[in-house]
Protein backbone atom coordinates (compact mmCIF):
# COMPACT_ATOMS: atom_id res chain seq x y z
CA UNK A 1 0.00 0.00 0.00
CA UNK A 2 1.25 3.46 -0.77
CA UNK A 3 2.35 6.02 2.13
CA UNK A 4 -0.49 8.41 0.58
CA UNK A 5 -3.20 5.55 0.49
CA UNK A 6 -1.94 4.42 3.80
CA UNK A 7 -2.46 7.70 5.34
CA UNK A 8 -6.01 8.42 3.25
CA UNK A 9 -6.84 5.02 5.25
CA UNK A 10 -5.44 6.20 8.29
CA UNK A 11 -7.48 9.41 8.16
CA UNK A 12 -10.85 7.29 7.38
CA UNK A 13 -10.42 5.01 10.42
CA UNK A 14 -9.86 8.08 12.84
CA UNK A 15 -12.83 9.76 11.79
CA UNK A 16 -15.13 6.98 11.83
CA UNK A 17 -13.71 6.27 15.35
CA UNK A 18 -14.22 9.73 16.74
CA UNK A 19 -17.70 9.44 15.31
CA UNK A 20 -17.91 6.70 17.50
CA UNK A 21 -18.46 8.30 20.89
CA UNK A 22 -20.54 6.75 23.00
CA UNK A 23 -22.23 9.52 25.11
CA UNK A 24 -20.98 11.30 27.74
CA UNK A 25 -22.58 11.66 31.25
CA UNK A 26 -23.06 15.11 32.54
CA UNK A 27 -20.21 14.42 34.72
CA UNK A 28 -17.75 14.30 31.48
CA UNK A 29 -17.59 10.40 31.92
CA UNK A 30 -16.60 8.12 29.02
CA UNK A 31 -17.54 4.74 29.43
CA UNK A 32 -16.80 2.62 26.77
CA UNK A 33 -18.37 -1.18 26.78
CA UNK A 34 -16.51 -4.49 26.04
CA UNK A 35 -13.26 -6.20 26.97
CA UNK A 36 -10.90 -5.38 23.64
CA UNK A 37 -14.02 -3.78 21.52
CA UNK A 38 -14.24 -0.26 21.74
CA UNK A 39 -17.81 1.53 21.38
CA UNK A 40 -16.51 4.43 22.63
CA UNK A 41 -12.83 5.45 21.04
CA UNK A 42 -10.26 7.70 23.17
CA UNK A 43 -7.56 8.07 20.95
CA UNK A 44 -6.10 11.83 20.05
CA UNK A 45 -6.90 12.23 16.96
CA UNK A 46 -3.75 14.59 17.04
CA UNK A 47 -1.14 12.26 15.33
CA UNK A 48 1.89 14.15 13.96
CA UNK A 49 4.74 12.39 11.90
CA UNK A 50 8.21 13.48 12.45
CA UNK A 51 10.20 15.97 10.37
CA UNK A 52 13.67 15.84 11.72
CA UNK A 53 14.20 12.61 9.61
CA UNK A 54 17.52 12.16 7.84
CA UNK A 55 19.96 9.98 6.15
CA UNK A 56 18.53 6.70 3.86
CA UNK A 57 15.01 5.54 5.05
CA UNK A 58 14.89 1.78 6.50
CA UNK A 59 12.27 -0.87 4.53
CA UNK A 60 9.65 1.21 5.85
CA UNK A 61 9.13 5.13 4.85
CA UNK A 62 6.97 6.19 7.73
CA UNK A 63 6.47 3.40 11.03
CA UNK A 64 3.07 4.91 12.77
CA UNK A 65 3.25 4.71 16.74
CA UNK A 66 1.27 4.53 19.62
CA UNK A 67 1.08 5.40 23.17
CA UNK A 68 -0.25 7.52 26.08
CA UNK A 69 0.11 10.12 27.75
CA UNK A 70 1.14 8.54 30.91
CA UNK A 71 4.42 7.93 32.91
CA UNK A 72 4.10 4.75 32.64
CA UNK A 73 4.96 5.57 28.86
CA UNK A 74 8.09 6.94 29.66
CA UNK A 75 9.91 5.64 27.14
CA UNK A 76 8.14 6.65 23.79
CA UNK A 77 7.54 10.12 25.66
CA UNK A 78 10.89 10.25 26.13
CA UNK A 79 12.49 9.29 23.75
CA UNK A 80 10.30 10.62 20.85
CA UNK A 81 10.17 13.95 22.03
CA UNK A 82 14.07 14.04 22.31
CA UNK A 83 15.26 12.64 19.18
CA UNK A 84 16.53 9.57 19.82
CA UNK A 85 13.71 7.88 18.48
CA UNK A 86 14.40 9.30 15.15
CA UNK A 87 17.87 9.35 15.23
CA UNK A 88 17.76 5.38 15.56
CA UNK A 89 15.36 5.72 12.57
CA UNK A 90 17.83 7.48 10.18
CA UNK A 91 15.36 8.35 7.40
CA UNK A 92 12.67 6.50 8.25
CA UNK A 93 9.80 9.04 9.90
CA UNK A 94 7.74 8.50 12.95
CA UNK A 95 4.17 9.00 12.99
CA UNK A 96 2.25 9.12 16.41
CA UNK A 97 -0.95 8.43 17.94
CA UNK A 98 -1.55 9.18 21.48
CA UNK A 99 -4.22 7.14 23.57
CA UNK A 100 -5.91 6.82 26.60
CA UNK A 101 -6.41 3.02 26.88
CA UNK A 102 -5.74 -0.05 25.22
CA UNK A 103 -8.48 -1.62 23.99
CA UNK A 104 -8.68 1.34 21.48
CA UNK A 105 -5.20 1.19 20.58
CA UNK A 106 -5.51 -2.66 19.77
CA UNK A 107 -8.19 -1.12 17.13
CA UNK A 108 -5.72 0.71 15.56
CA UNK A 109 -3.21 -1.96 15.37
CA UNK A 110 -5.03 -4.22 14.18
CA UNK A 111 -6.77 -1.76 11.36
CA UNK A 112 -3.32 -0.89 10.33
CA UNK A 113 -3.36 3.10 12.11
CA UNK A 114 -0.54 2.01 13.96
CA UNK A 115 2.33 -0.57 13.72
CA UNK A 116 3.75 -0.63 16.80
CA UNK A 117 2.18 0.66 20.61
CA UNK A 118 3.49 1.06 24.15
CA UNK A 119 0.33 -0.76 26.05
CA UNK A 120 -0.47 -2.49 29.23
CA UNK A 121 -0.72 -6.37 29.43
CA UNK A 122 -4.75 -6.86 29.16
CA UNK A 123 -5.20 -5.07 26.00
CA UNK A 124 -2.22 -7.24 24.70
CA UNK A 125 -3.32 -10.49 26.19
CA UNK A 126 -6.89 -9.78 24.70
CA UNK A 127 -5.65 -8.85 20.96
CA UNK A 128 -3.78 -11.73 21.15
CA UNK A 129 -6.28 -13.75 21.63
CA UNK A 130 -9.12 -12.95 20.28
CA UNK A 131 -6.91 -13.25 16.91
CA UNK A 132 -6.13 -16.97 17.78
CA UNK A 133 -2.41 -16.09 17.74
CA UNK A 134 -2.61 -13.88 14.08
CA UNK A 135 -2.54 -10.06 15.28
CA UNK A 136 0.63 -9.11 17.41
CA UNK A 137 3.45 -9.88 19.22
CA UNK A 138 5.05 -8.43 22.64
CA UNK A 139 8.35 -7.80 21.84
CA UNK A 140 9.44 -5.65 24.95
CA UNK A 141 9.06 -4.65 27.84
CA UNK A 142 8.95 -0.76 29.02
CA UNK A 143 7.36 -0.34 32.82
CA UNK A 144 6.56 -2.00 35.76
CA UNK A 145 4.83 -0.71 38.44
CA UNK A 146 2.88 3.05 38.50
CA UNK A 147 -0.28 1.76 39.26
CA UNK A 148 -2.48 2.61 42.61
CA UNK A 149 -6.13 2.59 43.94
CA UNK A 150 -6.87 6.28 45.66
CA UNK A 151 -9.74 6.85 46.96
CA UNK A 152 -11.26 10.35 49.19
CA UNK A 153 -10.70 9.59 52.30
CA UNK A 154 -13.68 10.91 53.63
CA UNK A 155 -15.76 7.72 52.01
CA UNK A 156 -13.58 5.18 51.91
CA UNK A 157 -10.88 4.49 54.89
CA UNK A 158 -10.51 0.86 54.44
CA UNK A 159 -10.49 -1.63 51.72
CA UNK A 160 -14.23 -2.98 53.32
CA UNK A 161 -15.38 0.27 52.43
CA UNK A 162 -15.51 0.02 48.73
CA UNK A 163 -18.73 -1.43 48.56
CA UNK A 164 -21.44 0.74 47.33
CA UNK A 165 -18.86 3.23 46.04
CA UNK A 166 -18.09 4.32 42.87
CA UNK A 167 -14.56 3.64 41.41
CA UNK A 168 -13.10 4.71 38.13
CA UNK A 169 -10.77 2.92 35.66
CA UNK A 170 -9.58 4.41 32.43
CA UNK A 171 -11.05 1.93 29.52
CA UNK A 172 -13.10 -1.42 30.22
CA UNK A 173 -11.08 -3.96 29.86
CA UNK A 174 -8.03 -1.94 30.11
CA UNK A 175 -4.87 -2.91 32.14
CA UNK A 176 -6.27 -1.32 35.69
CA UNK A 177 -9.96 -1.88 34.56
CA UNK A 178 -9.00 -5.72 34.90
CA UNK A 179 -6.76 -6.04 38.00
CA UNK A 180 -9.95 -3.77 39.92
CA UNK A 181 -12.17 -6.45 38.93
CA UNK A 182 -9.93 -9.05 39.26
CA UNK A 183 -9.98 -7.82 43.01
CA UNK A 184 -12.81 -6.64 43.45
CA UNK A 185 -13.63 -10.62 42.52
CA UNK A 186 -11.18 -12.30 44.72
CA UNK A 187 -12.78 -10.16 48.07
CA UNK A 188 -16.38 -11.70 47.16
CA UNK A 189 -17.87 -8.65 45.34
CA UNK A 190 -20.44 -9.48 42.19
CA UNK A 191 -19.67 -7.60 39.81
CA UNK A 192 -20.75 -6.90 35.06
CA UNK A 193 -16.93 -6.62 33.52
CA UNK A 194 -19.44 -5.37 30.35
CA UNK A 195 -21.58 -2.35 32.32
CA UNK A 196 -19.42 -2.01 35.31
CA UNK A 197 -22.44 -2.21 37.52
CA UNK A 198 -22.37 -4.37 40.90
CA UNK A 199 -21.38 -4.31 44.78
CA UNK A 200 -19.20 -1.85 43.37
CA UNK A 201 -19.75 0.88 40.61
CA UNK A 202 -16.80 0.65 37.99
CA UNK A 203 -17.23 3.73 36.17
CA UNK A 204 -14.76 4.05 32.97
CA UNK A 205 -13.47 6.99 32.80
CA UNK A 206 -10.66 9.02 30.23
CA UNK A 207 -7.50 9.63 32.88
CA UNK A 208 -7.74 13.51 31.40
CA UNK A 209 -11.46 13.87 33.11
CA UNK A 210 -11.05 11.60 36.35
CA UNK A 211 -9.69 14.29 38.52
CA UNK A 212 -12.34 16.62 37.39
CA UNK A 213 -15.04 13.92 38.06
CA UNK A 214 -13.04 13.27 41.97
CA UNK A 215 -13.20 17.22 42.68
CA UNK A 216 -17.26 17.37 41.51
CA UNK A 217 -17.70 13.90 44.07
CA UNK A 218 -18.91 12.07 41.37
CA UNK A 219 -16.22 9.18 41.71
CA UNK A 220 -15.13 8.00 45.21
CA UNK A 221 -11.79 6.54 43.86
CA UNK A 222 -10.11 5.05 41.11
CA UNK A 223 -7.79 2.90 39.92
CA UNK A 224 -5.36 4.06 37.36
CA UNK A 225 -1.73 5.05 36.54
CA UNK A 226 0.64 7.14 36.72
CA UNK A 227 0.19 10.55 36.97
CA UNK A 228 -3.28 10.73 37.16
CA UNK A 229 -2.87 8.75 40.58
CA UNK A 230 -0.90 11.31 42.00
CA UNK A 231 -3.04 14.06 40.50
CA UNK A 232 -5.37 12.89 42.77
CA UNK A 233 -3.65 12.40 45.63
CA UNK A 234 -2.46 16.23 45.43
CA UNK A 235 -6.02 16.53 45.53
CA UNK A 236 -6.93 14.74 49.04
CA UNK A 237 -6.98 11.40 47.75
CA UNK A 238 -4.89 9.02 48.96
CA UNK A 239 -3.47 5.83 48.05
CA UNK A 240 -5.58 2.79 49.71
CA UNK A 241 -3.82 0.42 47.79
CA UNK A 242 -0.70 0.37 45.63
CA UNK A 243 -0.94 -2.06 42.99
CA UNK A 244 2.87 -3.69 43.60
CA UNK A 245 2.20 -4.67 47.01
CA UNK A 246 0.38 -7.47 45.36
CA UNK A 247 2.84 -8.87 43.28
CA UNK A 248 5.66 -10.98 44.19
CA UNK A 249 9.08 -8.61 44.39
CA UNK A 250 6.85 -5.68 44.06
CA UNK A 251 6.98 -6.33 40.04
CA UNK A 252 4.59 -6.68 37.39
CA UNK A 253 4.89 -5.50 33.83
CA UNK A 254 2.36 -2.53 33.46
CA UNK A 255 3.98 -1.89 30.24
CA UNK A 256 4.93 -3.83 27.11
CA UNK A 257 5.81 -2.97 23.52
CA UNK A 258 3.63 -4.59 21.32
CA UNK A 259 4.14 -5.00 17.19
CA UNK A 260 1.93 -5.53 14.31
CA UNK A 261 3.06 -9.06 13.01
CA UNK A 262 2.12 -8.23 9.42
CA UNK A 263 4.83 -5.00 9.88
CA UNK A 264 7.49 -7.33 11.87
CA UNK A 265 7.07 -9.67 8.76
CA UNK A 266 7.69 -6.97 6.38
CA UNK A 267 9.95 -4.39 8.01
CA UNK A 268 12.00 -6.70 10.86
CA UNK A 269 14.59 -3.60 10.36
CA UNK A 270 12.61 -0.84 11.45
CA UNK A 271 11.26 -2.91 14.61
CA UNK A 272 14.75 -3.46 15.25
CA UNK A 273 15.60 -0.43 15.09
CA UNK A 274 12.60 1.01 17.29
CA UNK A 275 13.74 -1.67 19.65
CA UNK A 276 17.23 0.03 19.76
CA UNK A 277 15.83 3.65 20.44
CA UNK A 278 14.04 2.17 23.40
CA UNK A 279 16.78 -0.01 25.27
CA UNK A 280 18.70 3.40 24.48
CA UNK A 281 16.05 5.88 25.84
CA UNK A 282 15.19 3.25 28.89
CA UNK A 283 19.46 3.02 29.78
CA UNK A 284 19.42 6.65 29.45
CA UNK A 285 16.96 7.08 32.20
CA UNK A 286 17.86 5.42 34.30
CA UNK A 287 21.37 7.29 34.23
CA UNK A 288 19.82 10.61 34.39
CA UNK A 289 16.22 10.33 36.48
CA UNK A 290 16.44 14.03 37.03
CA UNK A 291 16.17 15.20 33.80
CA UNK A 292 14.46 12.45 32.93
CA UNK A 293 11.48 13.53 34.66
CA UNK A 294 11.92 16.73 33.48
CA UNK A 295 11.80 15.73 29.59
CA UNK A 296 8.90 13.85 30.25
CA UNK A 297 7.04 16.17 31.55
CA UNK A 298 7.48 18.60 29.23
CA UNK A 299 6.53 15.90 26.40
CA UNK A 300 3.26 15.68 28.34
CA UNK A 301 2.67 19.54 28.15
CA UNK A 302 3.27 19.29 24.48
CA UNK A 303 0.95 16.85 24.70
CA UNK A 304 -1.89 17.99 26.81
CA UNK A 305 -1.21 21.45 27.25
CA UNK A 306 -0.43 21.41 30.75
CA UNK A 307 2.86 20.27 32.53
CA UNK A 308 2.57 18.20 36.09
CA UNK A 309 3.58 19.91 39.29
CA UNK A 310 6.71 19.63 40.92
CA UNK A 311 4.89 17.54 43.57
CA UNK A 312 2.88 14.97 41.47
CA UNK A 313 5.59 14.38 38.94
CA UNK A 314 8.09 13.22 41.95
CA UNK A 315 5.24 11.41 43.62
CA UNK A 316 3.98 9.76 40.55
CA UNK A 317 7.77 8.99 38.80
CA UNK A 318 8.84 7.25 42.30
CA UNK A 319 6.15 4.32 41.98
CA UNK A 320 7.34 3.05 38.24
CA UNK A 321 10.48 1.38 36.85
CA UNK A 322 11.32 1.45 33.23
CA UNK A 323 12.86 -2.46 31.94
CA UNK A 324 13.63 -3.81 28.69
CA UNK A 325 12.20 -7.01 30.81
CA UNK A 326 8.45 -7.89 30.10
CA UNK A 327 8.63 -9.61 32.64
CA UNK A 328 6.66 -12.40 31.24
CA UNK A 329 6.18 -14.78 33.92
CA UNK A 330 3.70 -12.33 35.60
CA UNK A 331 2.02 -12.30 32.23
CA UNK A 332 0.03 -15.63 32.63
CA UNK A 333 -1.15 -14.18 35.97
CA UNK A 334 -2.35 -10.87 34.52
CA UNK A 335 -4.38 -13.41 31.78
CA UNK A 336 -5.99 -15.23 35.16
CA UNK A 337 -6.43 -12.02 36.18
CA UNK A 338 -8.83 -11.09 33.13
CA UNK A 339 -10.58 -14.75 33.16
CA UNK A 340 -11.33 -14.38 36.75
CA UNK A 341 -13.03 -10.99 35.72
CA UNK A 342 -14.85 -12.20 33.05
CA UNK A 343 -13.56 -10.77 30.20
CA UNK A 344 -12.18 -14.16 28.48
CA UNK A 345 -11.82 -18.17 28.53
CA UNK A 346 -8.61 -19.59 29.76
CA UNK A 347 -6.39 -18.39 27.05
CA UNK A 348 -3.14 -19.88 25.38
CA UNK A 349 -0.74 -17.50 25.22
CA UNK A 350 1.65 -19.50 23.42
CA UNK A 351 3.45 -17.62 21.23
CA UNK A 352 2.75 -14.40 22.42
CA UNK A 353 6.58 -13.05 22.34
CA UNK A 354 8.74 -12.98 20.08
CA UNK A 355 12.00 -11.26 22.14
CA UNK A 356 14.39 -12.46 19.61
CA UNK A 357 15.14 -8.36 17.73
CA UNK A 358 15.10 -7.18 21.51
CA UNK A 359 17.67 -9.89 22.84
CA UNK A 360 19.53 -9.33 19.35
CA UNK A 361 20.22 -5.62 20.57
CA UNK A 362 20.77 -6.31 24.30
CA UNK A 363 23.62 -8.88 22.86
CA UNK A 364 24.85 -5.98 20.79
CA UNK A 365 24.84 -3.50 23.45
CA UNK A 366 26.64 -5.70 26.11
CA UNK A 367 23.41 -6.45 28.19
CA UNK A 368 22.11 -9.48 29.79
CA UNK A 369 18.91 -11.08 27.65
CA UNK A 370 15.56 -11.30 28.87
CA UNK A 371 13.39 -14.56 29.18
CA UNK A 372 9.89 -15.12 27.22
CA UNK A 373 9.06 -17.80 29.97
CA UNK A 374 8.12 -20.10 27.54
CA UNK A 375 5.81 -17.69 25.46
CA UNK A 376 7.82 -17.81 23.09
CA UNK A 377 10.70 -16.82 20.72
CA UNK A 378 13.77 -15.26 22.75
Amino acid sequence: MSQRARSSRTTRIRRAALAGVAAVTAAGLLTACSYGSQAATSSSDNSSASSAASGPALSASTVHIGYFANLTHATPLIGIQDGKFQQALGGTKIATQIFNAGPSEIEALNSGAIDIAWIGPSPAINGYVKSHGAALKIISGATSGGAELVVNPATIKTLADLKGKKIATPQAGNTQDVALLNYLAGKGYKEDPKTGAGDVSVIRTDNSLTPAAYAAGQIDGAWVPEPTASKLVSEGARILLDEKTLWPNNQFVSTNVIVSQTFLAAHPDVVKAVLKASVDTNAWIQANPAQARTDANAALKALTGKALSTKVLDAAWSELTVTDDPLAASLQAEAQHAVTAGFIKQPDLTGIYDLTPLNQVLTAEGKPTVSAAGLGAQ
